[in-house]
């Protein structure tokens, strides 16, 4: 088969669930880190560019994950090395990894640990939210602050634009608070 003709690779969420499912079940029980409501889960994964981009969520982090889709386009770094990524909500920095049963993969951590979430629909409706974010212009750094819903949490709502907001500040449009010390 030519490069033009080779098959995509599968979709990757059961990979990844059937991986972090092992890392939990095997390396980390007992780690304190760990949100005991949560479980391992990959949402959102679809094409993106020549890549599988989504949102893996485990008891102990939740990254953006980029994988190849299409192997003579994949471009693999090194384990730790860095590269950056264009989405309409900004320039996204993703570190490289190797997992025995995946192969390579670049991830962007969104949280971690992951004691904020109360169970794992809030982490998962989170997850989708961050995907959809991703890809709103209107997220970008310098752009309006995007309209609040109702229901926002309080922090939400008192959100302002900074010049050097966090990851998680940018996509959830939230501001460091005060009584956080920043």
């Amino acid at each position: 088969m030519t490069e033009a003709t080779a098959p995509d690779l599968p979709h990757p969420a059961a990979a990844l669930e059937r991986a972090y499912g092992r890392v939990w079940k095997d390396q980390m029980q007992g780690v304190p880190m760990l949100n005991p409501a949560l479980r391992v889960q990959a949402l959102g994964f679809a094409p993106w560019q020549d890549h599988w981009l989504g949102v893996m969520v485990t008891p102990w982090f939740m990254n953006l994950m980029l994988l190849p889709r299409v192997p003579a386009r994949w471009q693999p770094i090194a384990e730790r090395a860095s590269r950056h990524y264009r989405f309409p909500a900004g320039v996204f920095e993703f570190i490289g990894g190797r997992d025995a049963a995946l192969g390579d993969f670049q991830a962007c951590s969104l949280f971690s640990p992951m004691f904020d979430f109360a169970d794992h629909a809030a982490a998962a409706a989170t997850a989708e939210a961050s995907l959809a974010a991703l890809f709103d212009a209107g997220n970008r750094p310098g752009s309006p602050v995007p309209a609040v819903e109702a229901a926002a949490p309080a922090a939400a709502a008192a959100a302002t634009p900074a010049a050097n907001l966090s990851k998680r500040s940018f996509l959830f449009g939230t501001a460091p608070r005060a009584d956080r010390g920043a």
